[in-house]
């Protein structure tokens, strides 16, 4: 599998077991939408080439390679945490919820967490934190990978709705584009609304 971990010390797992759970998300720093969770167990009589970090892939090899967690994993959930979850709880214990929902309504469940970061998620189960853990456990890489898949296609959808702002391509992220389109058109109800550039634009309404 395409993890190159060469840059970090060797990840030691303290679970031998079928069902360790890959835990990842992604869209902490876009202005607007839901934080999006994934986790995944992964089959090892069933390998993925090629999972690592969904940063470092092309769209398109992401989309392939989301289909076939879909198609080999031996289990995999997605969940969110809605924009106004962010606003109520910030970001960082919305991101947790969001992967919290996610390892629970995997089925099989797992037995054992890892989630990429330097915090858990604040889950009963027993676990551990990876930092850089999408570059270094394959589990992870999956998760990364379906969790930025779906968000994307989310923000292709709000593109279709709303194409003056241009998210198919920025993504929500606080690019020199979609903080124009915040002042040219003003926030929408899909806006994080505790972010500061859009609350600036909301004080200004």
């Amino acid at each position: 599998m395409a993890i190159d971990s060469s840059d970090y010390p060797p990840l030691v797992v303290a679970y031998t077991g079928p069902y360790l759970a890959g835990v990842d998300e992604v869209g902490r720093g876009p202005l607007i939408g839901s934080v999006v969770a994934a986790a995944v167990i992964l089959d090892p009589q069933a390998p993925i080439e090629g999972l690592t970090d969904s940063k470092k892939l092309t769209a398109r090899k992401r989309e392939q390679l989301d289909v076939q967690i879909r198609e080999r994993a031996l289990a995999f959930a997605l969940a969110e945490a809605s924009a106004a979850e962010i606003d109520t709880l910030n970001i960082y214990h919305a991101t947790h919820l969001a992967m919290r929902r996610a390892i629970d309504a995997l089925m099989p469940a797992a037995e054992y967490l890892l989630v990429d970061g330097n915090r858990l998620p604040g889950h009963a189960l027993p676990g551990q934190a990876v930092v850089k853990g999408d570059a270094r456990h394959p589990a992870i890489a999956a998760a990364s990978i379906l969790a930025k898949v779906a968000r994307d296609a989310q923000m292709a959808e709000l593109d279709l709705r709303y194409p003056e702002y241009g998210f198919a391509r920025h993504k929500g992220y606080p690019t020199k584009e979609h903080l124009a389109a915040l002042v040219a058109h003003g926030p929408l109800a899909e806006h994080r609304k505790s972010f500061a550039p859009v609350q600036r634009q909301l004080a200004l309404l």
